[in-house]
Formats: C-alpha cells, sequence, structure tokens
C-alpha cells in the first residue's frame, strides 16, 4: 500500500497539475480530471464538441504534466495521407527492397498526442492506427515497433455512424462531451486572458512515476458489492440498447482501480463508479441514462429503496382498513343467526312478496382478541426497526459519500450533489414512511377488542420479502 508521506506527495503533486491544467479554461475543471485519469490509466480520451468550446487547448496541456517524451499533433482532413502521422518513407530502406518509415517525431515515437478531427481521415489511417492505439505496436515494414505511447487525445465535432469509426471509437475509454460555456459563467468567460501557449507545469510525471503508480494500481482490490453493481448494470445496459465489448469493461475495472491508487485506497469504492458514464455512454443522452441509474442505487439497497418500503408499508395499510371494514355474522343470545325482513320492505318492491323473506342481517363489526393485536403490532414493530435501520444506513452512506467527495480528485462535483440530494431525499421519504408505519400501528392497537378471550394469532401480512 502506498505509504503516508508518498501519498501525500502523489496528492499534491496531482491537484497541482489538475489546477495548471484548468488554468485559465472555464467549466472545464471536470473535463481536465477525466482526461488526466484516463492518462494515468493509459487510456485515450475523446473530447466531443463543436468548435470553439477549448478542446483544443485542453488537449495541447496535457502533454505538459509529463516528462521524458515527446508530444505530436496533428488536424486530420479528409485529404490525409499515412505520413502525416506515421513518418514519410524510408529511401535508404525502399533502396533495399525494405518498405519502412522514419518515425522519429512522428505519432509512433511519441508518448503524448493529439489529434484534432480525427474521424475525418479516411478508413486506411484508421485501421492503422486501431493497433497503436490498443496495443502500443506500429507495423513498420516487416517488423513491429513497441511504442512509448502513454495516451492520446482526440477531438472531433462528432461521430460518424460506419462500421471503421465505430472500432476507432471504441479505443477512447473517455468519451466527453463538451458543450459551451453556461450563461451563468459567460461574463467569467469574457473575461478570461487569451490563451497564448503554457510553460511547462512544475510538477510532471515522469515514466518512473507512471510505473510507481501501475504497481500500486495492481495491488487494488474490487469489492464484490463493486463487482455486483457493475453486474446489474451490465444488464440494465442490454435493457437501455448501450453496447459495450468486454475489452471495455476490463478497461473500466483498471481505470477504477487506478483512481483509488491515487488516493491512496486499497479498495475501489462505490462512489468511483459516478467515472462509468463517461466511459460507457456513447453520447449525452446515453451518459445521462447511466448517470441517472447509478444515482438510483448508489448508497441505497433495493431494500432500502423508498418504492419497496412503501409496497411494505402499503400492504400493512391495507390490511388495517380490511380488519377495520370486517363485520362477523350477529347472532342472539340463544346462538342462533338474526334474521330480518322488515328492514329491507322499503327495499324490495317486488310483487311476489319478496320483502317479506327473511335475510340475514350483518351489522355486527369484526371485534379481534389479544392475540391478534399483539401479532398485527409486533409485525408493525419490526417493520420500524428495520426502517429505523435503513435511515441509519442511508445516512451513513451520506457521511462516506461526503468523506469521499472531500477527498476525491477525480469526483464530478455536479455528480456528488446529485448523490447527497438523492440520499438526502432518501432519508425523508424512509422518515415519512416510518410515521406511516406507526400510524398503521396506532390502527392496529385501537381495533375493536373482545369482551372476554384472547381470540386467535393471524395470519402475517403478506409483503415483499426483507432484505438485511
Amino acid at each position: 500500500m502506498i505509504s503516508a508521506s508518498t501519498h501525500s506527495q502523489l496528492t499534491l503533486r496531482l491537484k497541482r497539475i489538475l489546477d495548471q491544467l484548468s488554468e485559465g479554461l472555464v467549466e472545464r475543471d471536470t473535463l481536465a480530471r477525466r482526461v488526466l485519469l484516463a492518462a494515468l490509466a493509459g487510456e485515450h480520451s475523446l473530447l466531443i464538441g463543436p468548435p470553439g468550446t477549448a478542446k483544443s487547448a485542453l488537449a495541447r496541456r496535457l502533454h505538459l504534466a509529463f516528462s521524458d517524451g515527446r508530444y505530436f499533433e496533428r488536424l486530420l482532413t479528409r485529404f490525409s495521407v499515412p505520413e502525416e502521422l506515421f513518418g514519410p518513407l524510408s529511401i535508404s530502406a525502399l533502396e533495399q527492397d525494405r518498405y519502412e518509415r522514419h518515425v522519429a517525431g512522428f505519432l509512433p515515437d511519441a508518448s503524448i498526442a493529439f489529434i484534432d478531427e480525427v474521424f475525418k481521415a479516411n478508413s486506411a489511417i484508421l485501421n492503422a492506427l486501431l493497433t497503436l492505439l490498443n496495443e502500443r505496436e506500429f507495423d513498420n515494414g516487416a517488423g513491429r515497433i513497441r511504442c512509448p505511447l502513454v495516451s492520446v487525445v482526440g477531438a472531433t465535432n462528432a461521430v460518424p455512424d460506419d462500421e471503421v469509426a465505430e472500432a476507432f471509437f471504441d479505443r477512447f475509454l473517455m468519451r466527453l462531451p463538451v458543450e459551451p460555456v453556461s450563461a451563468g459563467q459567460f461574463a467569467q468567460l469574457l473575461a478570461s486572458p487569451a490563451d497564448t501557449g503554457m510553460a511547462p507545469f512544475a510538477e510532471r510525471f515522469s515514466r518512473e512515476d507512471l510505473a510507481w503508480l501501475a504497481s500500486v494500481t495492481a495491488e487494488v482490490r474490487v469489492p464484490d458489492t463493486v463487482i455486483a453493481l457493475l453486474g446489474q448494470l451490465r444488464s440494465a445496459l442490454d435493457e437501455m440498447t448501450v453496447s459495450v465489448s468486454d475489452r471495455r469493461w476490463v478497461k473500466v475495472v483498471y481505470l477504477l482501480k487506478t483512481a483509488a491508487a491515487t488516493e491512496a485506497r486499497a479498495d475501489v469504492s462505490m462512489w468511483d463508479l459516478s467515472l462509468l458514464p463517461a466511459c460507457l455512454g456513447a453520447d449525452r443522452e446515453s451518459q445521462h441514462q447511466i448517470a441517472a441509474w447509478l444515482l438510483d442505487r448508489l448508497g441505497i439497497r433495493m431494500a432500502i429503496s423508498p418504492p419497496r418500503l412503501t409496497r411494505v408499508v402499503e400492504a400493512f395499510e391495507a390490511q388495517l382498513a380490511a380488519e377495520l371494514k370486517a363485520n362477523d355474522l350477529d347472532y342472539d343470545a340463544d346462538g342462533r343467526l338474526r334474521f330480518s325482513a322488515g328492514d329491507l320492505a322499503h327495499e324490495v318492491g317486488d310483487a311476489k312478496g319478496g320483502a317479506g323473506a327473511l335475510r340475514m342481517t350483518y351489522q355486527r363489526k369484526r371485534r379481534y382478541g389479544e392475540v391478534h393485536i399483539e401479532a398485527r403490532t409486533a409485525q408493525v414493530d419490526a417493520l420500524i426497526a428495520r426502517i429505523a435501520r435503513y435511515a441509519a444506513e442511508v445516512q451513513a452512506q451520506a457521511a462516506d459519500l461526503a468523506q469521499y467527495a472531500a477527498a476525491s480528485l477525480w469526483m464530478d462535483p455536479a455528480f456528488a450533489d446529485a448523490a447527497r440530494n438523492r440520499l438526502d431525499g432518501t432519508v425523508l421519504a424512509i422518515a415519512a414512511l416510518r410515521e406511516r408505519a406507526m400510524t398503521a400501528r396506532a390502527g392496529f392497537e385501537a381495533l375493536p377488542r373482545l369482551a372476554d378471550g384472547q381470540g386467535s394469532a393471524p395470519d402475517p401480512v403478506v409483503h415483499d420479502a426483507w432484505d438485511d
């Protein structure tokens, strides 16, 4: 595990890098965090948005956070040729019947790269990029060379819908929609200085730092609870018709472990899953769907969910209403059923004398013995006790979220606020259900009682199965 001193140094360095990465860029702090985390995990990011939204400015800054490597940048068009990315052909190699390129100074030789308008290149270039981005290898002539690539940041206005583009799109673990600055921050945007380039960052990561981080990341554990949530999400994505490859799932888990390692945690937290929308959703709409799914479940087990508890409380309320309305057959002092014709004469007007027929009367409210009432109140008491435990659990999750968000380098503040609001709302909903359960208990306690006799124990109220 990371030592306290090493962790303190790592956290301080990352905070300084993040500050410089987003300095002067309005509403781009979360994007900066996502891009840097992807690079630390050895993954690639894709910025998707209209022109003029600081995609290029953010991407160009990333290389300033890393030392010991070359930076490569290229704007692609539909007329781009492989030489622009992979280097010119070697004339001397051609003279010896070898098809090789001079890769020095080009993408195969870079550690951090920015490729603007990535999908405007032809399919030949995109196919050549697939192996380089995923395996960090490049076919140069008859041989395959290892590439020092750490991370590529791509930028595009839109993602085309074709087979080659889909395969290339899958190589970017972080898909980050970029929107224009909001109206509330427009004045700050206008007051921002022009981006004229930045000096090298005071703090930078070397290859030794990245190797050390990778070794620490390998030791991070993924709890069963997190694995279970990922499995549930995978099933939910099938229903959302969101396709996620097995390769992407493996990379996502490594990213989560990297996030934990940079914060000196031995285990992945369920709150790390707030990173998932940008990794699993292909566009803004699907990312919002995934975020909503997570907000419904993070910190809230199914047994604690207000809809589930509501159904349980409603079962007791329905039982109480049924018992309050229940009637018994009315018997006279000799134990015979009471019959009456006169009471119904005004309601029956047939010509055959039906009004005179004897009828049983149902005017006696059912009464209940102590055994019945004690059984009902005991079952409600069990419900109230469980609700109290659920409320305490949700409050503990809210405290855990507050602690996590305060220390996290990567959590989106907007997601943290939404999760906090959801937990607070759940606590209020559980409190309201407790009051309803208390009212139901009082109702059972006030049921009409038998004058003598203990009565018999009723069957338990049927409701959703408990899940502690």
